[in-house]
Order: structure tokens, then C-alpha cells, then sequence
């Protein structure tokens, strides 16, 4: 019977594999991984159902279908091959034609599974990149606002709630309408991508982030960060922007250059995402004021002197 299956299975096409013994098929299927199992309810060493349990419990297997035959035909017996993870279930002797029907039945199954894992893996693709750009700006890339303000949430009540240290630094580009009014819009969009990846690019910790806030401003999110690391974080986006060197003839420094507010609290109870960032703005204006192209920082809450990055 097992050389007569095994020259049907190949006249149809395919590739028989034999086991004569349970543990033998157990064997092969773990080493060969085949696309169907015609299995034998009869066997020396343990039944076909016993086989099929063991073949369904492995979590790393893919399902392959199961056919059994046996020259029982009564519906107990059916029932106990489906119940043991069987698909089918054909009585001996078998017939070519009634076996190569449901082969192929079988294999109609298996395409309709493998088309649905293949459109199941494109939609979380699909659905991953959505993601993505729902929480990306479209013009440079980084995160945008509604990230930037779901971020800043979080760690607002994270660090409200374990007394930590949060920071958080508002970038402008200085005399940013007077480059767009000498360059025009579309240059003005090519330096604003410039400057938001010069800016990405110092945000280095796990947990921080850089965000395009609006405009031509942005934001840098440095959760449990002391004061030292904000100010660092500031000075590096200046010289990072700073060493872009993009001109820029409507200012006094001949090239695009950035005021960076910085504040460094540990948020009081009920403090909202809304007031962390109104003490980094505070800052920002008075960077702006004192001549752009420096930082000013605010260190729980209190106004520090107007500090200029080194040249």
C-alpha cells in the first residue's frame, strides 16, 4: 500500500517521502517540512492519530494538511482523526482518482492559506509604514507634532511621578522669513530638512526625541536628563547646524544658524506637557532677544544668564 501511495503521489507530480513507522514520520517531517501527510491510521509503534497530535503540537510548524487512511470506516472514526488535527480522512483501499481529488482539494486549501499569510504579512507592513508616517513630518522627516505631543505626555507624568529630571529644548532657525523671503519657499524647505537632520543627529540616548514642533521650530525631548546633558544637547544642535554652513545672506553670520531655549524641571503635580514647554519658549525669546545664535537656559523654572556656544 505505502509503495503503491508513494507512485500515485508522484504521478500527480510531486514528491513522495516514506516512513514505514510513526516515529520514522515524525523523523522525516521535523528534517523535510512536506507540503501534505498521508498518514496511516495502523502503525507498529504508536497509531496515526498519536503521530498527528505530536505533528500539531509542534508551535514552529506550519500547518501542512493531514489525510488519513485506514480500512475502518465508521464515523467514530472519523470524528477521532479530526479531533487529532487530521483533514480528511479516506478508507482503504484508495483509489488514484478519489486520492488525487483530494490532493488537490487539499492543495487548494493550502494556496488559499499561503495567499492569506503573504496579504496578512503586506497589511502589517502596510499598517507598520502607517504608523510611521502618522508620527512622522512630512517635510523633514522626524517626528512631527502629534508625536511630539503624545511624547511629551508620557514623560511629563513619568517624571511627576518617580521626582525625576525633565528636559526640553525649543530650536528656531534665526531670521528663518527672511531666508525664505531671499531664497524662496522651496529652498527654505530644503533647509529646514537640512536642519532637522543636523538636529536628529544629536539626540543619541534611548528615549530622546527630536521633533519638528512648527514652522521653523523644533523640539528636543530629553527625558531624566540633568541640566549638564540639556545644555550639551543645546551647544551641539548650534555648532551641528552651525557646520551645515548654509548660506544665507539676509543675516548678520552669513549662514543659517539656531536660538536654542532650554529647560531642565522636575514637574510639580499636576504640571501639564503645555507649562514644560511655555518654560523652554521662555527661554527660546529670551535667546532671540539677547542676539540668536546662542541658548538660554531655565533651570527649575528659574531664568539662568543668556549662555553663548562656543565658536
Amino acid at each position: 500500500m505505502r509503495l503503491a501511495l508513494s507512485r500515485y503521489v508522484e504521478r500527480m507530480g510531486h514528491e513522495s517521502i516514506t516512513a514505514s513507522s510513526g516515529t520514522e514520520a515524525l523523523s522525516r517531517f521535523k528534517d523535510v517540512r512536506p507540503d501534505m501527510v498521508l498518514l496511516d491510521v495502523s502503525m507498529d509503534d504508536m497509531d496515526g492519530y498519536t503521530v498527528a497530535r505530536k505533528i500539531r503540537s509542534e508551535p514552529e510548524t506550519q500547518w501542512a494538511p493531514i489525510i488519513f487512511l485506514s480500512a475502518r470506516e465508521e464515523d467514530q472514526d472519523l470524528d477521532r482523526g479530526i479531533e487529532a488535527g487530521g483533514d480528511d480522512y479516506l478508507v482503504k483501499p484508495v483509489s488514484y482518482v478519489v486520492l488525487h481529488a483530494k490532493v488537490r482539494a487539499m492543495q487548494r486549501i493550502d494556496d488559499m492559506r499561503r495567499r492569506l499569510m503573504r496579504l496578512t504579512s503586506e497589511l502589517e507592513a502596510a499598517n507598520q509604514e502607517l504608523e510611521r508616517l502618522s508620527h512622522s513630518d512630512g517635510l523633514t522627516g522626524i517626528a512631527n507634532r502629534r508625536h511630539l505631543d503624545s511624547v511629551l505626555g508620557v514623560e511629563t507624568l513619568r517624571a511627576q511621578r518617580t521626582h525625576s529630571r525633565l528636559s526640553m529644548c525649543l530650536v528656531d532657525v534665526d531670521h528663518f522669513k527672511a531666508y525664505n523671503d531671499h531664497y524662496g519657499h522651496v529652498m527654505g524647505d530644503e533647509c529646514l530638512t537640512r536642519v532637522a537632520k543636523a538636529i536628529n543627529s544629536t539626540v543619541r540616548r534611548a528615549g530622546d526625541l527630536a521633533a519638528r514642533y512648527g514652522g521653523e521650530e523644533f523640539a528636543v525631548v530629553l527625558p531624566a536628563a540633568e541640566s549638564t546633558t540639556a545644555r550639551a544637547v543645546a551647544f551641539n544642535i548650534i555648532h551641528a547646524v552651525r557646520d551645515l554652513k548654509i548660506a544665507h545672506e539676509a543675516s548678520s553670520h552669513r549662514i543659517v544658524t539656531v536660538s536654542v531655549g532650554v529647560t531642565t524641571l522636575i514637574p510639580r503635580l499636576g504640571m501639564t506637557p503645555a507649562e514644560v514647554t511655555a518654560c523652554a519658549d521662555t527661554a527660546l525669546y529670551r535667546a532671540k532677544e539677547s542676539g540668536r545664535n546662542r541658548a538660554v537656559f531655565i533651570d527649575n523654572e528659574a531664568i539662568s544668564r543668556a549662555s553663548v556656544a562656543p565658536p
